[in-house]
């Protein structure tokens, strides 16, 4: 199992890395790429939920431009 891949760990490791702010143009945390919602949600949420959340942040890393 990689580190590049963490969706794929049991326990799903937080994709929180401590760059807490949320960016008012995409509603997404600049560290991690989470709405509010996915954030809140993520302590007592399960894996299943927890490794479609990454899948959303692979995607959003795909289509955003970090210019």
């Amino acid at each position: 199992m990689s580190l590049s891949q963490p969706e794929l760990q049991t326990p799903v490791p937080s994709p929180c890395i401590n760059v807490c702010e949320m960016d008012k143009a995409t509603g997404l945390c600049r560290g991690c790429m989470r709405t509010i919602d996915e954030i809140v949600a993520w302590g007592t949420a399960g894996d299943d939920y927890k490794r479609a959340v990454w899948k959303e942040i692979r995607r959003r890393e795909s289509e955003l431009d970090f210019g």
